[in-house]
């Protein structure tokens, strides 16, 4: 008997769907969809309760984690990739420093960095997201969630990491590190390192800020200053490590004052 081909699986939010069970759109597709009847005003008030959920699942799981970095970076890099040698590098000296690594969970570089955790004796998180391809959480993940909804993912990203490191990536990670940019430079939450590891990926993108964007009058000169290119991981971790320190010491000076 020939052995049973792999099916495709989709992960919808705590769900796993395969054959004819699996959507042709996603939860979050069918959310911003243009509404053509008055049929969501009676869906949507019970599509708040399961964001609401999503919320208070993620709140719980993570409540106890501790510091925690963020890194993110392509699905798509293989494992043979120098980029997913770094990413897996980064998460093993994070551990040793005792951060939590906190990924997408999937593939690529994120699977690079939470096996990097597991290697250095740390905590190795995944928040996964329903996409309408075939996903899984990938194996080095300690705890995983699932979700269904993109922002309430985004806000667990955010709410439980005291930096973020991105290594080269697509739309996603431009996704993220323009989100956390944002964040910083409107002060909806305290400022904390971004990180890009390897100039010849990222450094075109900054000249472009630098040589487009600033003199549009669309940034300041500061906002430039919220990021940091890097070539290594250990340089990666030394700025997250030094920024954890000047906390600690702007803590206890309020403390004292």
């Amino acid at each position: 008997m020939p052995p049973m081909r792999r099916r495709p699986t989709y992960l919808k939010g705590p769900i796993i769907l395969r054959g004819k069970q699996i959507p042709k759109e996603t939860t979050d597709t069918r959310l911003l969809k243009e509404q053509d009847h008055a049929d969501w005003l009676h869906a949507d008030p019970w599509r708040v309760m399961r964001i609401q959920a999503e919320f208070v699942e993620g709140f719980g799981a993570l409540a106890e984690l501790g510091p925690a970095i963020s890194v993110f970076g392509s699905a798509r890099t293989p494992e043979d990739d120098p980029h997913f040698q770094a990413a897996r590098r980064v998460g093993e000296l994070l551990a040793k420093k005792d951060f939590a690594v906190i990924t997408g969970g999937g593939p690529g570089i994120m699977e690079a960095a939470n096996r990097g955790a597991v290697e250095g004796g740390g905590t190795s998180v995944g928040l996964g997201i329903e996409l309408p391809h075939e996903q899984s959480m990938n194996k080095w993940v300690d705890l995983g969630i699932n979700f269904r909804y993109f922002f309430a993912r985004k806000t667990m990203f955010i709410k439980y990491s005291l930096g973020f490191i991105a290594l080269p990536g697509g739309f996603g990670t431009m996704d993220e590190l323009y989100e956390a940019l944002t964040l910083v430079q409107t002060h909806k939450i305290k400022e904390f390192p971004i990180i890009l590891i390897d100039s010849s990926y990222w450094q075109g993108l900054i000249d472009w800020m630098a040589n487009v964007m600033l003199p549009a009058a669309n940034i300041s000169p500061g906002d430039l200053d919220l990021v940091h290119i890097v070539e290594t991981p250990e340089e990666a971790v030394e700025i997250v490590e030094e920024f954890c320190v000047r906390e600690i010491e702007r803590v206890q000076a309020e403390l004292e004052d």
